[in-house]
């Protein structure tokens, strides 16, 4: 047994207990850690693989964005999880259907593949899985590619779209107003009379009035 064996049956064990602690934990915050263990595990599964650009990518993406914005969700909220876990007995059998229908499919799957892979390629010393996937993507599929990032981009206009809202009690800039704008339209001379009591005492004595209180 190789020591790439035994690192694979450690960090395999370690993804499985990891996952099955994701759906048992009883704290939110718990269950988020446990999942950021088995990304990086399955990360660290597809390096001993050869596919490092797909695990640098499952630890950038899922680990170093995702995941951390949603611990960070769940830190800031007060989720009481007495709420969450309400009808949980109700919903078990089916859940448990479904998992066993998963379980199935997916051993089904990873047994075909199992005893038909056949024995694994042989790759040159100086093989790049990233330079390799990246001329995959952008020759043999690149049609696809397009397709792929023009419908992102839909949804990305359309999710924008479907979730503005205008406030009508904020002032919004205009840059082409900005632009024109002239100086005498920005200031302005005003004359006011003052509102000091002396200053009214002052203007009533020039007018020939008596004070407030002398008429009074």
């Amino acid at each position: 047994m190789t020591f790439t064996t035994v690192l694979f049956y450690i960090l395999a064990a370690v993804l499985v207990i990891a996952a099955f602690r994701v759906i048992t934990a009883r704290s939110a915050v718990t269950a988020v850690l446990h999942l950021i263990l088995a990304f990086a595990n399955a990360a660290m599964l597809w390096m001993l693989l050869g596919a490092e650009f797909l695990a640098l990518l499952l630890v950038l993406v899922y680990v170093g964005a995702v995941m951390v914005l949603f611990l960070f969700v769940v830190m800031m909220l007060d989720i009481r999880m007495d709420t969450l876990r309400q009808g949980m007995k109700t919903y078990l059998p089916l859940g448990l259907v479904i998992g066993l229908v998963l379980v199935l499919e997916v051993s089904f799957v990873l047994g075909t593949i199992w005893y038909g892979s056949g024995p694994q390629a042989q790759l040159p010393s100086d093989y790049n899985n990233a330079r390799a996937l990246g001329e995959a993507m952008y020759t043999q599929y690149v049609y696809a590619v397009e397709v792929g990032a023009a419908l992102l981009l839909v949804g990305m206009v359309a999710a924008i779209a479907l979730t503005l809202r205008r406030r009508r009690d904020v002032k919004y800039n205009d840059p082409v107003a900005a632009v024109r704008v002239r100086a005498k339209d920005r200031f302005r001379m005003v004359s006011m009379p003052a509102q000091s009591e002396r200053a009214q005492a002052k203007r009533d004595a020039s007018n020939g009035a008596a004070p407030q209180g002398e008429q009074q």
